[in-house]
């Protein structure tokens, strides 16, 4: 029974190497842009958010940042010494938005 299934794995793997000889070889794209894995910059910042710096944050965001601070006391009171940014930072990870 095992000679059978390994002659069975060998037929197969044959003739999957035969097919793909058939084929030849497949014509050569050296421009990646043509494969679509790079986009005009233009493009790309449409499709992808820009990340704001700390300064650009509105007051509504900063106080959404107060309030979940407010929450821990250890992140309160760094708030209080380093800043709601720094002290969001530390306990939570990165902002949001």
């Amino acid at each position: 029974m095992k000679t059978l299934v390994l002659l069975v794995l060998c037929s197969l793997a044959v003739i999957s190497a035969a097919s793909d000889a058939d084929a030849g070889p497949q014509p050569a794209n050296d421009d990646p842009a043509q494969e679509g894995l790079f986009v005009e910059r233009e493009q790309a910042s449409t499709v992808v958010r820009q990340k704001r710096a700390a300064g650009q944050l509105s007051l509504t965001q900063l106080e959404s940042l107060r309030e979940v601070c407010e929450a821990n006391l250890a992140c309160e009171h760094m708030m209080d010494t380093s800043g709601i940014i720094a002290a969001y930072t530390a306990y939570y990870g990165p902002i949001p938005y």
